[in-house]
């Protein structure tokens, strides 16, 4: 990791840890039971609900997510190679419930009243609160590549919101004939999972490679570089030679239009037709937070990034995807970062305390393969000067490393940040 070696970094994951949550005594509010209410139950609002009861047992924390079932989006790409079945993603949050004591409510949110502070639900049901904390995700920009729209996604799938989606696609591979041609389109940043379309296409290498070894990926990026490069072009190369082909911005890998009749994707001077085409869009925060006013004109929330609270309403906060938190990436792991700190920082406030500058971490696994694995970590702390999260630590797997091992950390993670995130 460029002489920031795994074992300085966990070490100071845990160290990150306990400074996020230190000064924050598990004690009652001043006045009367504090309400905190969440919108959005995947690895960003969930935390949230789970650490404000751990901090403060005696917080009335409700928990509002409109989806009956959650399905992860982290490990997905493990759904479109063929590795697990689509129930693998299901995530639950019964615990909160059980061992925590969150108030859980399935139903959809259609407005939110800052100045009465009353979060409004789609049967009429107005729930008052103190604190609110929103965890919207992201939506598609459907309006921004000419021929692809919401209605054009579910015959020519996105799979960037894991569910109906992940399982398109991924029928649609088994589908394929031999030799056949994979297109996946990549935006510019920032969207969801910045190594995400990388590791998809290596799963959909591994795939290809053994049931299909005939055809190809085609990556027609937007972008001039992207996450972990070197590790992924070499994986490729030992892994699947001849199958990936990457086209970045400045070799036509910029999308002007599509023809989805024909399964055709035109760059500026050239065109590419595939047999399956996954189309991902440039992104923006869940349209809760743009209806609420919360995002700018980039389409994201801006925060402060000591309490994630937000810059534009006051006594709402916004994590994961949807928030502008940069330079922190979009991902599970920093939405669960977020989350904490936003919580540590929620009791604080609560209790007429000003939350303490913010460090946080970020850890990102990618397969290639199920015996092949690597990462990319950053820890990130608040500078009073550029009053912005900056980055103070990082690195990557090392050209050398075993990748082996690697896959077995990405595994045992993946357990340890679902048990985090979701578990009471």
């Amino acid at each position: 990791m460029s002489g920031f070696t795994r074992r300085t970094f966990l070490k100071l994951a845990g160290t990150v840890g306990a400074m996020g949550l230190a000064g924050c005594a598990a004690t009652p509010t001043k006045g009367t039971k504090a309400r905190v209410v969440i919108i959005g139950g995947g690895y960003g609002g969930s935390t949230a609900a789970k650490y404000l009861k751990l901090l403060n047992p005696n917080l009335d924390v409700t928990l509002i997510e409109k989806l009956k079932t959650y399905y992860s989006c982290a490990g997905s790409n493990e759904v479109i190679a063929g590795w697990h079945d689509l129930d693998w993603l299901r995530r639950s949050r019964d615990g909160l419930r059980t061992k925590l004591g969150v108030n859980l409510i399935r139903a959809k949110v259609v407005e939110i009243d800052p100045q009465k502070r009353l979060v409004s639900l789609k049967d009429g049901t107005e729930i008052p609160y103190d604190r609110l904390v929103l965890s919207p995700g992201v939506d598609m920009r459907f309006d921004a590549i000419e021929g692809y729209d919401l209605k054009t996604s579910k015959l020519i799938p996105h799979a960037w919101k894991a569910g109906k989606q992940t399982t398109l696609l991924l029928n649609q591979l088994k589908a394929m004939r031999d030799g056949g041609v994979v297109i996946i389109t990549v935006p510019p940043s920032p969207y969801r999972c910045p190594p995400g379309p990388y590791e998809r296409a290596s799963l959909i290498a591994n795939y290809l490679k053994q049931f299909k070894p005939k055809s190809k990926v085609i990556i027609l990026d937007a972008k001039t570089q992207f996450p972990k490069q070197a590790l992924f072009l070499k994986g490729w190369q030992d892994l699947y030679p001849g199958m990936v082909e990457w086209v970045s911005s400045e070799k036509e890998g910029q999308v002007d239009h599509i023809n989805p009749s024909k399964l055709i994707v035109a760059t500026e001077f050239n065109s590419h037709r595939a047999d399956v085409l996954n189309v991902i869009p440039p992104q923006k925060a869940g349209w809760l937070a743009r209806k609420t006013e919360l995002a700018d004109q980039s389409g994201w929330c801006p925060v402060d990034p000591h309490s994630f609270e937000s810059t534009r309403i006051p006594n709402i906060h916004i994590i994961g995807d949807a928030c502008i938190a940069s330079p922190m990436p979009k991902s599970a792991f920093s939405a669960n970062s977020q989350a904490k700190t936003c919580a540590a920082s929620i009791v604080d406030l609560l209790n007429g305390h000003l939350p303490g500058p913010p460090s946080l971490i970020n850890h990102c696994y990618s397969f290639l393969a199920s015996d092949y694995a690597i990462s990319i970590n950053g820890v990130y702390e608040y500078s009073v000067t550029e009053k912005q999260l900056v980055a103070t630590g990082g690195g990557e797997t090392p050209m050398n490393a075993d990748r082996g091992r690697e896959a077995e950390f990405a595994k045992s993670w993946r357990e340890n940040i679902t048990a985090d995130s979701f578990g009471g």
